[in-house]
């Protein structure tokens, strides 16, 4: 059995990330397992520009920021492997992957940083009614199809589901040359950026059906169409609304799931939530030594703050190798009032060096509401904010001042509250 400082089952930005920071922390023995052919995840096929506002100050694609964690992985001389399939992780950290290089690999790692990222939800799993007929991808197969594998999907699109990736491939796929006839959506707002809303479909003309989705596909050997009807707000059809858009394709974006299945091999407890882990301010699981980051602990809505959680996860989980980190009381973060999740779920004060991040979603839109922030029962900040809108991710500071404030607290409790 190989014994390694801390193992990364993942290769994509998550897992560059953290590998590069633990590696600057001094950790020189790290192993990066990646399931494909090469590093980068799921930015090799995201070929739209947008990513690095925040972290290069520069637009770049998905392949171009991908590419900086990979040269700094190879200058650093950070080992990896690639096509490893990750079958088994342990509460002992112990894992056992297989390639056709070394067969069956079995790892001891002090600690484990888990980077898989997220798969998309198919379509037995949100049960359309109609035949099951060829023309029907997950908007990100489709995306693979067109921008690496160099085929097109179909020529005459209708799209069900408006987070980014669907409003991304609603542009991609017109560019492409192909039609595309509405992006349905179930709830009463766009799951997706609103910059993707404007550049992807406003700037396209193409249509947004909010609080509408597919009832039924028709075709036999291909989709022939799909009928569309508005719902109610116990999201059931409504009758009498029902619209027959003719197509050959259809693009499901109806969301985004981590990817948990070793997390629970490892009994690491996971949200009910997000269906990520639940973890403390140093990103690590009830499981000791086992981290998680990226959008295998939640749906990121961008890559720069992937990379500023990754970096956290590799600093905390050299500082546990290293055996320098405090083990006190945590204080539970508390998510109500319109507020769906918060990560961290845990904050031990002791470890907090300058400042907490809490990034957490809405469930709902908010306008001209705010932001509270409670220590038990005292409002510490109350921050007025505009909108707040599901597709988007929120963040607020707390400083290690403020946290200490409160010695005795039990509870931190984050809420929408309209005054």
């Amino acid at each position: 059995m190989q014994e390694y400082d801390i193992v990364i089952i993942g290769g994509g930005p998550a897992g560059l990330a953290a590998a590069i920071s633990a590696k600057e922390e001094g950790i020189d023995n790290i192993l990066i397992l990646e399931r494909e052919n090469q590093l980068g995840g799921i930015l090799n096929q995201c070929i739209h520009n947008g990513f690095g506002l925040h972290t290069f100050k520069e637009e770049l694609t998905g392949p171009e920021y991908a590419q900086r964690f990979i040269d700094k992985t190879i200058e650093m001389q950070i080992p990896y492997k690639l096509n490893t399939m990750v079958l088994d992780l342990n509460e002992n950290k112990v894992i056992t992957a297989v390639n056709e290089e070394d067969g069956i690999l079995e790892l001891k790692a002090k600690s484990v940083i888990l980077a898989m990222g997220c798969r998309e939800r198919p379509r037995g799993a949100i049960n359309i009614p109609g035949s099951r007929c060829a023309g029907i991808y997950t908007a990100g197969a489709a995306q693979k199809f067109v921008n690496i594998e160099g085929y097109m999907p179909g020529k005459e699109v209708v799209i069900l589901g408006s987070g980014d990736i669907g409003l991304i491939m609603a542009r991609r796929m017109t560019l492409e040359g192909a039609k595309v006839k509405a992006v349905v959506e179930l709830m009463s707002y766009s799951g997706g950026l609103k910059r993707n809303i404007v550049q992807c479909l406003d700037d396209f003309d193409i249509p947004l059906k909010l609080s509408y989705t597919v009832i039924d596909i028709k075709g036999k050997e291909r989709v022939e169409g799909v009928t569309i009807a508005a719902v109610d707000e116990n999201r059931n059809p409504i009758k009498g609304t029902e619209e027959f858009i003719p197509c050959d394709t259809l693009l499901l974006s109806v969301g985004l799931l981590p990817e948990n299945e070793l997390s629970r091999t490892a009994d690491v407890k996971l949200s009910t939530i997000t269906g990520g882990p639940e973890v403390d301010e140093s990103l690590e699981t009830n499981i000791e030594g086992i981290f998680a980051c990226g959008n295998v602990l939640h749906v990121h809505d961008l890559v720069d703050n992937v990379t500023i959680e990754s970096y956290s996860a590799g600093r905390n989980a050299a500082k546990y190798v290293k055996g320098t980190r405090f083990d006190g009381n945590k204080i539970e973060i508390v998510a109500t009032g319109g507020v769906r999740y918060t990560v961290p779920k845990y904050v031990n004060p002791e470890n907090i060096e300058k400042n907490l991040e809490i990034r957490f979603r809405v469930g709902d839109v908010f306008k001209d509401n705010y932001i509270s922030v409670y220590f038990d029962d005292t409002r510490e900040m109350h921050i007025k904010k505009r909108i707040l809108t599901p597709g988007e991710m929120e963040t607020v500071k707390l400083s290690k001042d403020v946290i200490n404030k409160y010695p005795d607290c039990r509870k931190i409790i984050i809420k929408v509250e309209k005054e």
